[in-house]
C-alpha cells in the first residue's frame, strides 16, 4: 500500500467525519432557534401543504430568485443543476452494480461540468463587477468560489485531458466504503481533484455553502401565513407566560 493511498484515504475519513458532524451540529442549531414572529414572506401559503409546495419550488427551481433577478437565476441554475448532474454521475464510483439510470446519465454528467464551471465563473464575476455585491463580498466568498472552480476544472481535466484509470479509482472508492483500502491511481490531476474535494467537505459546514441546508429552516419560507387564524407563540415566550401565570 503506497503512502499516497494511505494519506488520501485518511484525509477522506477525516473530512467525512468533519462534514457529517458539522452539518448535523448546524442543523441542530438551526432547529433549536425559535421564530418569535410569523414572518413568512408574502404572498405566502396558508396551509402546511402549501408550505411544502413552496419549499419544493424554492429548492428545486429557485422560485424567488427567478422572480427577482433573471440573470442571477440563470447562473445559479447552471451551477446547481450542473453540479447535481455531475454528482449523480459520480455515483458510479460508489455503487456496484451501477444502476441503469446512472449509466444513462454518464454522457450528460460529463458535459454538465462545463455548465457548472460557467455558472461559477458568472457568479464570481458578479462579485467584482456589481458595486453593491462587491461591497458585501468577504475574502472567504472568493476563496469558496475559487475552491469550487478548481474542483470543477480539475475534474473536467481528468475527464477530457489527462484520463485516469477508472477501474482502479472505483476500487479505491469502494475500498473506502468497506474499509478495505485499494491502491489509488497516482495521476497528479486526480490527486489534486480529490484533495480539493476533501477540503470542500471540511469547510462546508462552516461556510455560506450551508445555505443548501439552511433554506429549510428559513422562517420567511417555512412558516404558514395564518397569524389571524392561529396565534404564534415561540417556546421561550410560552415559558415566560407560564412563569408569569404561576407567579
Amino acid at each position: 500500500m503506497s503512502l499516497l493511498t494511505i494519506i488520501v484515504a485518511a484525509l477522506f475519513y477525516f473530512a467525512a467525519v468533519i462534514f457529517l458532524t458539522g452539518v448535523l451540529y448546524r442543523v441542530w442549531l438551526y432547529a433549536k432557534v425559535p421564530a418569535p414572529l410569523k414572518i413568512a414572506t408574502t404572498p405566502a401559503p396558508v396551509t402546511r401543504w402549501g408550505v411544502v409546495l413552496r419549499m419544493f419550488r424554492e429548492v428545486f427551481f429557485f422560485e424567488s430568485l427567478f422572480k427577482s433577478n433573471k440573470l442571477l437565476w440563470i447562473l445559479a441554475a447552471l451551477f446547481h443543476y450542473g453540479l447535481a448532474l455531475v454528482l449523480f454521475r459520480h455515483l458510479r464510483y460508489f455503487l456496484d452494480p451501477v444502476p441503469l439510470v446512472v449509466q444513462l446519465a454518464q454522457p450528460f454528467g460529463k458535459y454538465a461540468s462545463f455548465a457548472m464551471i460557467i455558472g461559477l465563473l458568472g457568479l464570481w464575476a458578479r462579485r467584482f463587477l456589481i458595486d453593491r455585491v462587491r461591497y458585501i463580498t468577504a475574502p472567504s466568498d472568493h476563496l469558496m468560489l475559487a475552491l469550487l472552480v478548481l474542483i470543477g476544472l480539475s475534474g473536467a481535466l481528468t475527464t477530457f485531458v489527462a484520463h485516469t484509470d477508472i477501474v482502479a479509482l472505483k476500487q479505491f472508492t469502494m475500498g473506502l466504503l468497506t474499509f478495505d483500502l485499494k491502491p489509488l491511481p497516482g495521476d497528479p490531476l486526480l490527486v489534486i481533484h480529490l484533495l480539493l474535494v476533501a477540503t470542500l467537505m471540511i469547510v462546508f459546514p462552516y461556510s455560506k455553502l450551508l445555505h443548501g441546508v439552511g433554506v429549510f429552516f428559513s422562517p420567511t419560507r417555512n412558516m404558514v401565513d395564518n397569524p389571524r387564524e392561529q396565534r404564534h407563540v415561540a417556546s421561550w415566550a410560552r415559558k415566560l407566560e407560564l412563569e408569569e401565570e404561576n407567579s
